[in-house]
């Protein structure tokens, strides 16, 4: 199967081109809640939009529940989910958007590529754990974490679909037979029809890192009911699972959710785990074979153009502003004369006297319009032209400019120059001041034209930084696959930091959209070559300066440190070169 086929498929007859507003690309999938659809932003970035089945769309208890729980949504910000970027739980139907992960679910991976190691499952749990650690912390309870909605990027796992189970609960959905949530993935509290907490999604951890350690559910296969009441009155089967993990495992899959790890204590286990046994290059390449090749995303559908007649389609080009604009050739009495009554019996059938009347009035008011336009044209040309004539007339009354070969003998202020005497020293010999200057002025009070100009900002949206690659201001490429770059990322201490040999670091507290004048005012005296990480979060701003006087600007999209060997940076950088 081809990698086009397995993620996306065609638009089918009964799909919307579009969602309010967002053009549709392909179907990615569907499931309980609703049809995923692959979309752009304005800027071409690739987003997922779930689009609500109708009978929960119908139901006003579930739109109210879905429009609370897309607001506390919006608020999640963690490196290990699929941020929520827009949504209306008043459409028809509702829908919302989020940032589109390039890669399988770990459902298709598991059956794709068989169960994962140790380290690739260690990694899994720790990027799920600090995922919910940024779902709870909005007061969240995702209530249908499973493999299906843990999607496998070249970087780690991503979370999806959190909030929304919650908004289904008690509608029509599951009056029809649905259960809410996934049977085989349920807690013990939540099969029995309990209260959901936070320990329900650490269940449904344990449980979706055992079906990637085993290639099916640890409760086993059956009816939904037979599953449930398995959850409910037996124990889980741990010595089917690595050795290694059952301690973790036991503490996840605990009955009493009193029991169970929180989401840091997985964390820290996993990250002590990885840090004492597991080689990290060796685990980076296990997760890039599970999480597959780069999935290459579908463009962005264009906006449909209105179909033209074939007279206006092979019409000739307009001229470069920069170029004269032609004048109309003289018509010739055979060639047909394009108007717009023309083109409007073009496109129409044959019409009765009535509608021929109508067309002529429409017509006659079409040219009306467009007379009362070229005079207004005219007239604005007119304008133009006679202001940039007594500009003229102004400099030439200032006095005769000087030509690119002719010695600048005028100091600012000063009335017109005189023409050098006949046996005036060339430019340059110096029989002036030291300085080469006639009459001593400093060489640097020239004209202002000849000022150096400021330098412009080359902008490089989502630039990385990983433990095992580099970022340099000299290179056209800021980012680099390997640590020969100026900039690294190390984390070595907690929390991480950027470090570098010949780049001085400022943190802006509190910035936004700071300027390179800012920059070079914070970093004038700045000295450190190290800058701790600890602080730092989404929006962050950091100016740096290389030895050669290269100003950049770090804007911090995404930050992870929880776990060394997977840490990294995305953020969009701006550059000025020779700028300090």
């Amino acid at each position: 199967m081809s990698q086009a086929t397995e993620f996306f498929q065609p638009l089918q007859a009964d799909d919307p081109a579009t969602v309010a507003g967002y053009r549709l690309a392909a179907r990615l999938g569907a499931g309980g809640m609703g049809r995923v659809y692959l979309s752009h932003t304005q800027g071409g970035r690739p987003l997922a939009i779930k689009v609500v089945r109708p009978e929960l769309a119908d139901d006003p208890d579930f739109r109210r529940r879905f429009g609370r729980e897309i607001k506390a949504a919006r608020r999640v910000r963690g490196a290990y989910t699929a941020e929520l970027i827009d949504a209306d739980a008043d459409g028809v139907p509702p829908w919302l958007a989020t940032l589109y992960v390039p890669g399988p679910s770990l459902t298709e991976a598991v059956t794709r590529s068989g169960t994962l190691p140790v380290p690739a499952l260690l990694w899994l749990m720790a990027g799920v754990a600090e995922a919910l650690q940024a779902i709870h912390a909005e007061g969240i309870v995702h209530r249908d974490l499973k493999p299906s909605n843990v999607l496998l990027a070249a970087d780690g796992p991503r979370v999806i679909d959190f909030g929304i189970a919650l908004a289904a609960d008690g509608t029509a959905y599951t009056a029809t037979g649905g259960a809410l949530g996934t049977p085989f993935f349920m807690a013990p509290e939540q099969a029995a029809g309990g209260e959901t907490t936070a320990a329900t999604d650490v269940f449904a951890l344990g449980q979706t890192a055992a079906f990637a350690a085993l290639g099916r559910p640890l409760y086993g296969d059956g009816s939904a009911v037979n599953v449930l009441y398995r959850i409910v009155h037996s124990e889980p089967d741990l010595s089917l699972l690595p050795q290694a993990l059952r301690p973790l495992f036991a503490r996840c899959l605990a009955a009493d959710p009193a029991d169970r790890a929180t989401p840091a204590e997985i964390v820290q286990w996993c990250r002590r785990r990885l840090t004492a046994d597991a080689d990290a290059a060796g685990g980076a390449a296990v997760w890039r074979e599970i999480a597959g090749p780069k999935v290459t995303v579908p463009a962005p559908v264009p906006a449909p153009t209105p179909a033209l007649p074939s007279e206006l389609l092979s019409a000739p080009t307009p001229a470069r502003p920069s170029e004269p604009m032609p004048l109309p050739a003289p018509a010739v009495a055979s060639a047909p004369v394009l108007t717009p009554a023309s083109v409007y019996a073009y496109t129409r059938p044959q019409q009765t006297p009535e509608e021929q009347k109508a067309r002529r009035r429409r017509t006659a008011l079409v040219a009306a319009v467009g007379v009362t336009g070229g005079a207004l044209l005219v007239a604005a040309l007119a304008w133009v032209l006679q202001d940039v004539r007594e500009r003229l007339v102004e400099a030439d009354e200032a006095g005769p400019r000087t030509s690119a070969t002719e010695p600048a003998v005028r100091s600012p202020g000063s009335g017109p120059a005189s023409p050098p005497a006949a046996d005036a020293p060339a430019a340059g010999t110096g029989s002036g001041s030291e300085d080469g200057s006639e009459d001593g002025t400093p060489a640097d009070s020239a004209p202002a034209s000849g000022a150096p100009r400021e330098p412009r900002p080359e902008g490089f949206p989502l630039v990385h930084l990983y433990t095992d690659n580099s970022m340099s201001l000299k290179s056209t490429e800021p980012q680099l696959e390997n640590r020969k770059g100026d900039v690294r990322l190390s984390c070595e201490s907690a929390g991480c930091e950027l470090k570098s040999d010949h780049t001085v670091f400022m943190q802006i507290f509190g910035g936004h959209g700071t300027t390179l004048d800012e920059c070079r005012l914070m970093l004038n005296k700045a000295t450190s070559h190290e800058w701790s990480l600890a602080a730092a979060a989404a929006g962050t701003e950091i100016c740096m300066k290389d030895d050669e006087g290269n100003i950049g600007l770090y804007v911090i999209q995404t930050k992870s440190t929880a776990l060394p060997e997977l840490a990294f940076l995305q953020g969009d950088l701006t550059i000025w070169r020779d700028a300090a």
